[in-house]
C-alpha cells in the first residue's frame, strides 16, 4: 500500500496553469499516456481523502473509495454530507438535506474513463499530454459519449500515481478533485457502492409531488 502527502492546494493549481509544459506529438503522447494509464489501471482498489474545488472556487472535502471497474464513492464531510456513488452502471448524487438523488448513466460521464477496467486511450480519446519534471498531465475526451466534457488527470511522472483530476463540463466550468493520504490495494467493502434504485425512485417521486 502506498501513501503520499497532499499535492499543494489552490496555489499549485495556479502555478501549474502558468507553466510552459512540453507537449508531445500525437504518437508520442499516446505512448506516454498509455504507459501511465496501464499502471493506474492495474490498481484495483484505492481509498483516501480528497479536496474538491468547484467552478466558483467553493471548497469541500471528505473521503473517497475506488474499486475497479466502475465503482467510486465520495463521502463529503459536514455540513454538506453529500454522497456520490457509482456502482459500475450508474452514478447517483445524494443531497441528504433535500433528500434528492440525481441519477446518471456512468457511461455518459467522464468518470467512466477514470474507472474503466482498462483505460483504453485509442480512438482519439487523448486530447493532449504534457510532461514536466514533477507532473504528467493527460487530457481525455470522448465526444460520442459525453459531448464536450473532458477529464484531465495529473500523475506523478516517477511513480505514475494519480494526484488529481479535473472535469470540465460543456460550459467550460471546472471541478477539480485533489487526493491525498492515498492507500492502494486496500480491502474495500463492495456494499458501499450499492445504489438503492427503489429508494432513489421513491425519493424522486416525492420530490416531484407524486405519491410513491
Amino acid at each position: 500500500m502506498i501513501r503520499r502527502t497532499i499535492f499543494t492546494g489552490v496555489a499549485a493549481l495556479a502555478i501549474v496553469s502558468f507553466l510552459a509544459p512540453m507537449t508531445h506529438s500525437a504518437a508520442a503522447a499516446s505512448d506516454t499516456a498509455q504507459r501511465i494509464a496501464d499502471h493506474f489501471s492495474s490498481v484495483r482498489t484505492m481509498s483516501g481523502e480528497f479536496v474538491q474545488f468547484g467552478p466558483s472556487g467553493e471548497q469541500t472535502g471528505g473521503k473517497f473509495f475506488i474499486s475497479r471497474p466502475g465503482k467510486i464513492r465520495f463521502n463529503y464531510e459536514k455540513p454538506s454530507n453529500f454522497k456520490v456513488i457509482a456502482d459500475g452502471k450508474s452514478v447517483v448524487i445524494n443531497n441528504p438535506k433535500l433528500n434528492t438523488w440525481d441519477l446518471y448513466s456512468l457511461s455518459q460521464t467522464p468518470l467512466k474513463l477514470l474507472l474503466d477496467e482498462r483505460i483504453d486511450l485509442s480512438g482519439g480519446k487523448v486530447k493532449s499530454v504534457s510532461e514536466e519534471d514533477d507532473l504528467t498531465t493527460i487530457k481525455l475526451a470522448d465526444k460520442s459519449l459525453f459531448g464536450d466534457s473532458t477529464i484531465t488527470m495529473m500523475f506523478d511522472p516517477q511513480t505514475s500515481e494519480l494526484r488529481q483530476w479535473t472535469i470540465t463540463d460543456a460550459q467550460g466550468k471546472d471541478t477539480t478533485v485533489m487526493i491525498f493520504n492515498v492507500e492502494e490495494g486496500v480491502q474495500v467493502d463492495q456494499a458501499m457502492f450499492n445504489i438503492d434504485y427503489q429508494k432513489v425512485s421513491d425519493a424522486n417521486r416525492l420530490n416531484n409531488g407524486r405519491t410513491p
